[in-house]
């Protein structure tokens, strides 16, 4: 275990010393689950990710230049990082090994004054489950699961609640443990389950996402570019910009594109398809409202005038600038008695 024995050396160093010997980094292979970390500076937070579903990572895999779930990320913003990757499908971060070592982990973290968690959705859990631990301050969740244990969530009936029995839900960190974190958990309330889920996390800050699903649906987000404004956004300032970040979900959802992916990636899910189709309902009202308002906001003006400076001289240019200003502005006299004359 590398990284405990470097730290331990490193706690009995000057701040100045301690700064001196950055950056390093360097990984720990921890049974089931791989570690990598890199520190750059005292002064700048220390990011903690863990994996999510989907990234079906064997030992095989590993080499010097592997990097977990969200290891570039922080790389790119500049940031300390120690980002977890499991092993395997079925990996929920509750091997022994891993434990004891966060558990070692959390008495050397005190140079670093902003501790963060990003995850989802299996990450999620990891990082509320040992947020308590490592005294995280702040949090960033995707639609993440609160738990495994059946007794906890009898509501929660995905077929990975029933593959994941194979470990210990009854031990230490197999539930969410906020501690004193504060933050953000953003979810989809048309997916019952994880609507139900985020609500145990009651101190958070909760966004909603109409459409975002679960699972596979991270794919098509990603080509979005959603997940990485977002955990940019958190990660540099600490928060989100919650009036900027509906600006953002609304421009997303009304996509007709995001919405024809979301679909062709659950054709062989009845029940996800019954939900991306409710989801796409209720915005179906909220999207005319929203072209409506921009069109009340657009100042045809300038088109008018233009069309009217070179109707003479090219008639069928001013028609087609006037003809644009009509589809912005379907109801305006002045263009339509300007249409009527030129045509």
């Amino acid at each position: 275990m590398k990284l405990l024995y470097w730290l331990d050396e490193w706690l009995t160093l000057s701040d100045n010393e301690k700064q001196a010997k950055l950056p390093t980094s360097s990984g720990d292979l921890l049974g089931d689950v791989y570690v990598k970390y890199h520190f750059v500076d005292l002064n700048k937070p220390l990011l903690f990710t863990f994996s999510p579903a989907g990234t079906d990572v064997q030992e095989r895999d590993l080499n010097e230049d592997f990097a977990p779930w969200g290891y570039h990320l922080a790389q790119k913003q500049n940031v300390n990082i120690i980002a977890f990757q499991h092993l395997g499908k079925s990996n929920w971060f509750r091997n022994r090994n891993l434990i004891f070592f966060i558990e070692q982990l959390s008495t050397l973290l005190s140079p670093f004054e902003t501790k963060l968690g990003y995850g989802l959705s299996r990450g999620g859990f990891a990082v509320g489950a040992f947020a308590k631990l490592l005294k995280l301050d702040k949090v960033l969740l995707f639609h993440p699961v609160s738990t495994k244990n059946k007794l906890i969530a009898p509501w929660d009936d995905r077929s990975s609640t029933d593959i994941a029995q194979q470990y210990d839900w009854q031990g230490d960190y197999h539930d969410l443990d906020l501690g004193d974190a504060e933050g953000y958990i953003i979810y989809d309330p048309t997916n019952r389950i994880d609507r139900l889920h985020a609500k145990r996390y009651k101190q958070l800050t909760h966004l909603r996402v109409f459409g975002m699903g679960h699972g596979t649906h991270t794919t098509y987000l990603n080509k979005f570019g959603f997940y990485k404004q977002v955990a940019v956004d958190f990660i540099a300032n600490q928060q989100i910009d919650i009036a900027q970040f509906r600006l953002q979900t609304k421009t997303l959802r009304l996509k007709e594109d995001y919405y024809k992916k979301l679909n062709k990636a659950n054709a062989n899910s009845p029940h996800r398809q019954a939900l991306l189709s409710t989801a796409h309902t209720i915005l179906i009202d909220e999207k005319a409202a929203h072209v409506q308002e921009h069109q009340e906001k657009i100042d045809i003006q300038p088109l008018i005038d233009v069309a009217i400076k070179h109707q003479d001289e090219n008639p069928n240019d001013a028609i087609k600038l006037l003809e644009v200003a009509q589809q912005l502005a379907p109801d305006d006299p002045l263009v339509e008695h300007k249409l009527r004359q030129l045509e």
